[in-house]
C-alpha cells in the first residue's frame, strides 16, 4: 500500500515512467507536458485497478559499491522543467481504504520504466495489482552499518582485554612476573630542629662558668638587692648563689609553694564541687559553696579565664528538673571557710584593681565584672552576686544568706563540680590568679586538718613541704598568693621545689607529683604572664624560658628553668627587692634568665 513520500498509482502513467540520472537522482519529466495537480496521498482512495508492482529486496551480497539510499519521503507538487503538455485528466473515483500505520509500510523500490514508444500517445497498461507485501526497512546501508559496528565493537573488546593481560603482567596484579617499580623519592630536605629535648649526657655548666656569665647583668643596679640560685637538676648542685638564704618579699612566685603543697598532698584529680539541697522551709533551696571560684556565670560556650569551669546555667537547670514545688526562697551557705575574706597587708584598693576579691566559698568568675578579662575589677561581695544571679535563673528575684539544712542528708537538687586539681593549679601559675592560688591553699588546709582560713592554710602549706623535706628556714607565710608584702621566703626555698619537679628521672617520688608544676609555668614570649615578656635585653630567652613572675610594689621576682644551648636544664630563682620601676626590675630580670639560655657555660 502506498504511503507518503510513494508514487500515486491514481496519477496520470506518464508520471509512473520517470528516468533516472545517475548524477543527482532527480526525475525527469519528457518536455511539453502539464502541470499535474497530485491529490494529497492522505487522503488518496485506491481502487483495485492496477498499480507498480513493488519487489522485495533480495538478500543479496552486497554489491561493489554501496546503493543509492532510498527516496526521502517527501512528495514533489511541482517539476521546474518544461513538461509536454498532455490532456487534463480526472482520477477515477476509488473506494476509500485505511492507510496502514506508518510503521508497517514499506519503502518500495522504484522499477526502471520499459524503453519504447507511447503508442497513439495513450499511457500503457499496467499489470494486476498485487498485494504488497510489508517488508522491513532495512536497506543494505543499515545493514552494512550494523555488520561495521559489531566489527568494530568486537575489535574493542580484544584491544581492551589485550591491554589488561599486559596490565596485569606488568603490575603483578596476579602475583606473577615482576611488578613495575617507580622511581626512588628525592632525599628529604636536611632539618635543622631548633627546639631539641633535653639531652641526659649534655656537659653540665660549671660553677665558674655560670658566675663569670651572670657576673654583669646581676650587678645591675636596677636590680638590687638581688638574692637568687641557679640548681642542676640531674645533680641537685647549686651552681651559683648570691643571698639565696635570705628571706625577702616574693610576691607572686610564693604560688609556686601553694602548687607544690597541693600537688603533694591533695589527689590530682580532686574537683571542687558547689551543690544545691533542699531547704528546710517549702519552696526553699541553699546554695552550698564548695570553695570553687571558677565557677562561671557565662554560657557553656562562652570562654572564660578559667577553662573548664562549671556553670551557673547547669546548676540551675538542675534544680529545676528536680525541685517538687515551686521555688520561692534562694540562700546561700559560706561555713566551708573560716576567718576573714582578706589577708594581713592586703590593700583594699586591690579589688576594684581587679587582684583580688574576698575570699569565700562561693562566688563566679573570681568575683570577676567582667568574665573574660583576667584584669577585670572585681566585686566586694561575690557571694550575693553569684547567689543573686543564680536566684534569677530560677525567677527568684534575690538571695539571703543562709545555712545548710539541719537534716543529715538533705535532698540534692544539682551538683555542678570545677576542672580537676592539676588543672587548676596550671591556670593559677599561668594567668598568676590571686583568689584561684587562695582556693587551693584552702583545700591544702582542709585535706592536712588545718582550719580552711589564711593562718590554717599557711600553717598546712609549711608543714606539707616541710614533711616533704623542703628547708622552710626563714620563711613567712601570711596567704597563698604572695599579694601581702608581709610574705618572706629565700630564694633557696624556690630553687628546691623547682630542682626536685625537674629531677632527669623517677629515682624521687615527689618528682611524678610535682612534675606538673613545669608545665604549668608561662613559656617567655609565649603564654601567661610571660607572654609580653623577653621582648628587649632578654629576647634570646624567648621560648626557652618557663618561670613564675612576681610583682609588687617595690618587690620583683621569676623562678622556672631553662635549656641551655648544649641541651642542659638548669632551674632558677632571682629575687630582687630594688625600688626602681616595675618594667627596669623585669627586664634586668628577664636578661639574667635569657643568659643562662646562651651560656654553655662547661
Amino acid at each position: 500500500m502506498p504511503g507518503p513520500g510513494d508514487p500515486d498509482p491514481g496519477a496520470p502513467d506518464e508520471l509512473s515512467w520517470p528516468t533516472e540520472d545517475d548524477d543527482s537522482g532527480v526525475i525527469e519529466i519528457a518536455p511539453d507536458s502539464a502541470t499535474v495537480q497530485l491529490p494529497d496521498p492522505r487522503t488518496v482512495q485506491v481502487p483495485d485497478s492496477p498499480t507498480v508492482q513493488v519487489q522485495r529486496p533480495k538478500p543479496a551480497a552486497a554489491p561493489p559499491e554501496p546503493p543509492r539510499p532510498a527516496d526521502p519521503p517527501t512528495m514533489r507538487m511541482q517539476v521546474p522543467r518544461p513538461q509536454p503538455k498532455l490532456p487534463q485528466l480526472s482520477p477515477p473515483q476509488r473506494p476509500p481504504v485505511q492507510p496502514d500505520p506508518p510503521t508497517q509500510r514499506a519503502m518500495p523500490e522504484r522499477i526502471a520504466p520499459q524503453n519504447g514508444p507511447i503508442p497513439d500517445g495513450k499511457p500503457a497498461q499496467r499489470p494486476e495489482p498485487a498485494q504488497p507485501k510489508p517488508v522491513q526497512q532495512e536497506t543494505a546501508e543499515p545493514k552494512r552499518r550494523k555488520r561495521l559496528l559489531l566489527v568494530g565493537a568486537l575489535v574493542l573488546v580484544v584491544a581492551l582485554a589485550g591491554g589488561a593481560v599486559y596490565a596485569s603482567a606488568k603490575l603483578d596484579w596476579f602475583g606473577g612476573g615482576t611488578a613495575l617499580t617507580t622511581q626512588p623519592p628525592a632525599p628529604p630536605a636536611k632539618v635543622s630542629l631548633a627546639v631539641k629535648g633535653v639531652a641526659k649526657d649534655a656537659p653540665t655548666p660549671s660553677a665558674s662558668g655560670i658566675k663569670a656569665a651572670l657576673s654583669g647583668p646581676a650587678a645591675a643596679g636596677v636590680l638590687g638587692p638581688l638574692t637568687g640560685v641557679v640548681i642542676d637538676p640531674a645533680t641537685g648542685t647549686a651552681l651559683w648563689q648570691q643571698g639565696d638564704t635570705t628571706p625577702v618579699i616574693p610576691a607572686s612566685t610564693i604560688k609556686i609553694l601553694a602548687a607544690a603543697a597541693a600537688l603533694l598532698s591533695v589527689d590530682h584529680t580532686a574537683q571542687l564541687s558547689t551543690k544545691v539541697v533542699q531547704g528546710d522551709a517549702p519552696g526553699t533551696v541553699v546554695i552550698i559553696g564548695g570553695g570553687d571560684p571558677t565557677l562561671s556565670s557565662q554560657p557553656a560556650d562562652t570562654t572564660t579565664v578559667y577553662p573548664g569551669a562549671a556553670t551557673l546555667d547547669d546548676l540551675a537547670a538542675q534544680v529545676k528538673a528536680k525541685a517538687s514545688g515551686p521555688i520561692t526562697q534562694v540562700q546561700f551557705d559560706l561555713g566551708r571557710y573560716a576567718g576573714d575574706g582578706s589577708a594581713p597587708g592586703w590593700d583594699p584598693l586591690d579589688i576594684p584593681g581587679g587582684s583580688v576579691a574576698p575570699i569565700v566559698p562561693f562566688m563566679a568568675d573570681g568575683g570577676r565584672q567582667d568574665p573574660q578579662n583576667p584584669d577585670s575589677p572585681r566585686t566586694s561581695s561575690p557571694a550575693m552576686d553569684a547567689a543573686t544571679g543564680f536566684a534569677q535563673r530560677l525567677g527568684v528575684g534575690s538571695a539571703t544568706p543562709g545555712a545548710a539544712p539541719s537534716t543529715a542528708n538533705p535532698k540534692v537538687l544539682g551538683e555542678v563540680k570545677s576542672a580537676p586539681m592539676d588543672q587548676l593549679v596550671e591556670n593559677a601559675l599561668q594567668i598568676s590568679d590571686n583568689v584561684l592560688a587562695e582556693a587551693i591553699a584552702r583545700e591544702v588546709a582542709k585535706v592536712n586538718g588545718q582550719q580552711p582560713s589564711f593562718d590554717g592554710a599557711a600553717k598546712a602549706v609549711r608543714d606539707v613541704l616541710t614533711k616533704n623535706q623542703f628547708d622552710v628556714t626563714g620563711a613567712t607565710f601570711v596567704d597563698g598568693s604572695g599579694l601581702s608584702p608581709q610574705d618572706k621566703i629565700p630564694a633557696k626555698l624556690l630553687g628546691q621545689i623547682l630542682d626536685v619537679a625537674a629531677k632527669p628521672d623517677a629515682s624521687d617520688p615527689r618528682t611524678a607529683k610535682l612534675r606538673p608544676l613545669l608545665t604549668a609555668l608561662p613559656v617567655a614570649g609565649g603564654s601567661g604572664t610571660l607572654a609580653n615578656r623577653f621582648q628587649k635585653g632578654g629576647a634570646g630567652g624567648k621560648g626557652w624560658v618557663r618561670a613564675k613572675t612576681g610583682t609588687l610594689t617595690g618587690a620583683n621576682s621569676l623562678a622556672g628553668a631553662v635549656v641551655d644551648t648544649d641541651g642542659k636544664l638548669l632551674v632558677f630563682a632571682f629575687m630582687s627587692n630594688s625600688p626602681a620601676g616595675k618594667d627596669e626590675v623585669r627586664e634586668g630580670l628577664d636578661v639574667l634568665a635569657a643568659t643562662l639560655r646562651g651560656c654553655g657555660c662547661a
